[in-house]
């Protein structure tokens, strides 16, 4: 498992602006997914600075006694800086065409190429790292389409390497 990753989708969260805290439901979920991967040999915990992903990532860090290093580049994709009232449509049309952008808003294959590089930059060559991030960066991460991407729980893991390689990792 040296230099991969767990690729981790933050737990339910009451929202999506970037200070939505997690629900108690979430809260549970975080716990509980603690308990679950403080068995991995996780050397290192890297997160989107956006309150749910920190949210999720803490009980874990606390657990290993690890520091939650956050990295702007795993912040969600977003589409729009306006309200789409048929955004599910144009998401669907973004995983069909990766360089499709909205004003204001980011392609698919720009948030990927972000996300790629603070991957680079969190690896760590002798150890896993675990990534907290979100549901849209992490499809795009996977290679996922839109389907697949309707089908990312929260929380949801994904051990991964940079060759491209991933397999979910069951949550009990």
């Amino acid at each position: 498992m040296s230099g991969e990753y767990l690729l981790i989708r933050h737990a339910k969260a009451s929202g999506q602006a970037p200070d939505a805290p997690l629900t108690a439901e979430g809260q549970m979920q975080a716990q509980r997914l603690a308990a679950q991967l403080a068995q991995h040999p996780i050397t290192r915990v890297v997160s989107s600075p956006w309150r749910r992903a920190v949210d999720t990532a803490r009980p874990l860090a606390e657990a290993l006694g690890l520091k939650i290093e956050t990295d702007g580049r795993l912040t969600e994709r977003v589409l729009s800086p306006t309200d789409l009232p048929h955004w599910q449509t144009v998401l669907r049309a973004s995983f069909a065409a990766p360089a499709l952008k909205l004003p204001g808003g980011e392609s698919g294959m720009g948030a990927k190429a972000r996300a790629l590089a603070a991957l680079h930059d969190a690896r760590d060559p002798h150890g896993l790292t675990a990534v907290f991030t979100h549901g849209n960066l992490l499809a795009l991460l996977l290679g996922l389409d839109y389907e697949g991407w309707a089908g990312l729980r929260n929380p949801d893991v994904w051990q991964f390497s940079l060759d491209g390689q991933a397999s979910r990792i069951p949550l009990a």
